[in-house]
């Protein structure tokens, strides 16, 4: 499942209700939750293929995600 037109700020949110919290910001905004550590690009918007592999990467899976929005 693509998500477009999601921003930064959105993915940020949506990642909290996972138990992630931002532990760096930049450019970039780390994020982690204990068990997996991931990379949010600060794009407005993201790239759908981008976020998805995001989302992959943090264990999450895209309903699930869907869900958070």
């Amino acid at each position: 499942m693509l998500f477009t037109d999601i921003y930064t700020g959105r993915a940020i949110k949506a990642f909290g209700k996972f138990r992630f919290i931002v532990v760096s910001k930049g450019k970039h905004v780390g994020m982690s939750n204990r068990t997996y550590r991931v990379v949010v690009l600060n794009h407005k918007p993201l790239n759908p293929y981008t976020l998805r592999a995001i989302i992959k990467d943090a264990g999450i899976a895209d309903n699930d995600f869907k869900m958070a929005l």
